[in-house]
């Protein structure tokens, strides 16, 4: 693969993982205009963030055995039309009831893409380019927090909050033809991949009895959650608690978004000297710390915006650290069944950033002391957990064999 095309690759296969993050985080200013639309409340609202991060979470199960008994594109095409469709069903809901559903429908669609993305991945690129390929996705993917809120804002003041679903309709339509015409099929379909759900689940129970993977998945999965709390929470923290408006909100979520850019490029030359096991040990620590000051500052009041901007920029570089090579410590074991085993990940890792999600909803007090807490709790339940739990890496030649063909059967 020349450069050429390794960057268009990475690039649509980025795009594929942006669905998620821009259906999160483009529709975050408009929650003041969607509550009173739809005549309710901020908590509620928050609830349509929560069923969204649910529906990732299950939906990635199903398309792990899909993507490797059918290949890679099919399953693909079909969660993509499913996300358009939900879409503009989402541009149109006059309910909050309706609107939680819908969200979950339209997340059952976008996750597709991002278990596809990081199956093609372990198919496309050799073993030892995984984590450096993870990067410069975590580097596409962190892009659309950037833009996200700032376009989101702007559409809700000119055009109202449901032009951004069809907005976000339109942009996927265009992912999916960059992903018919430009993306490697990746690994063959394999007719053996059986769909019963008794051969599913053993399936799924066979890779999770991989110690490397379970350990790193979790201690993702934990620390990933962590920018959930954020992003549930931050606009009522920054537009009602401290007054600002949905275009300054959409600037702040761009700055705090940068963190992850700089630190994911900084993890692509990291890894040039250090492991990733290194690696995670050190960002993991500094986000214990950090999130253990911001609690502190909230609690006793000593964190003006500035203050509180500036702590969360710090903590979340660490998200740009961990992301990448927890998942590819996690992929390292298995060089088939890739989509079961990226989408159990997918599965854990979204499902504690739904938990966390709604713990923010549940937990609100109308200060920032939900959000923060959460976040520092992440942190350190994720370094506690790896501290207890480190495991050693990957399978013997032997065990992998063994395992692969039990999967194959």
């Amino acid at each position: 693969m020349n450069k050429k095309e390794n960057f268009l690759t990475i690039l649509i296969l980025g795009s594929l993982c942006t669905i998620s993050p821009l259906s999160i985080d483009m529709y975050l200013p408009g929650f003041p205009e969607i509550a009173r639309d739809l005549k309710t409340g901020i908590p509620e609202v928050q609830w349509t963030l929560t069923s969204y991060l649910i529906g990732i979470s299950i939906g990635q199960l199903f398309y792990g055995p899909l993507l490797d008994k059918y290949g890679r594109k099919k399953p693909l095409y079909l969660g993509l039309i499913l996300y358009i469709l939900s879409s503009i069903a989402c541009a149109y809901t006059a309910s909050v009831d309706h609107f939680i559903m819908l969200r979950f429908l339209q997340a059952i669609g976008g996750c597709v893409g991002m278990v596809a993305a990081q199956a093609l991945v372990r198919d496309i690129f050799p073993t030892n380019k995984v984590a450096q390929a993870l990067s410069l996705l975590t580097l596409v993917i962190a892009v659309s927090p950037m833009i996200a809120p700032t376009l989101g804002g702007y559409i809700t003041v000119h055009f109202g909050w449901k032009m951004i679903f069809l907005v976000l309709a339109g942009i996927t339509a265009v992912i999916m033809l960059g992903v018919r015409f430009y993306l490697p099929a990746g690994a063959d379909p394999d007719p053996s991949v059986s769909l019963r759900p008794e051969r599913v689940i053993k399936n799924y129970r066979l890779v999770m009895k991989n110690r490397q993977f379970l350990v790193y998945m979790l201690v993702g999965g934990i620390a990933g959650a962590a920018p959930f709390a954020y992003i549930t929470g931050s606009a009522d923290v920054f537009m009602n608690l401290y007054g600002i408006s949905e275009k300054s909100y959409g600037w702040i979520f761009a700055i705090l978004a940068s963190a992850m850019i700089g630190s994911t490029q900084l993890n692509h030359l990291l890894l040039r000297k250090f492991t990733s096991e290194q690696i995670i040990n050190v960002s993991l620590t500094y986000q214990c710390v950090v999130g253990l000051l911001m609690l502190l500052g909230v609690w006793f009041q000593w964190l003006n915006i500035y203050g509180l901007v500036t702590l969360l920029f710090i903590f979340l570089t660490g998200h740009g650290l961990n992301t990448p090579n927890t998942a590819a410590l996690s992929l390292e074991p298995f060089s088939k069944n890739a989509g079961s085993t990226a989408a159990m990940m997918g599965f854990v890792r979204l499902g504690m950033a739904g938990l966390v999600s709604a713990l923010v909803s549940v937990f609100h007090t109308g200060t920032a002391l939900p959000m923060v807490s959460i976040m520092a709790a992440c942190a350190v339940g994720a370094l506690l957990f790896l501290g207890i739990k480190t495991p050693t890496r990957g399978l013997s030649p032997e065990n992998q064999r063994d395992a692969e063909k039990e999967m194959a059967r």
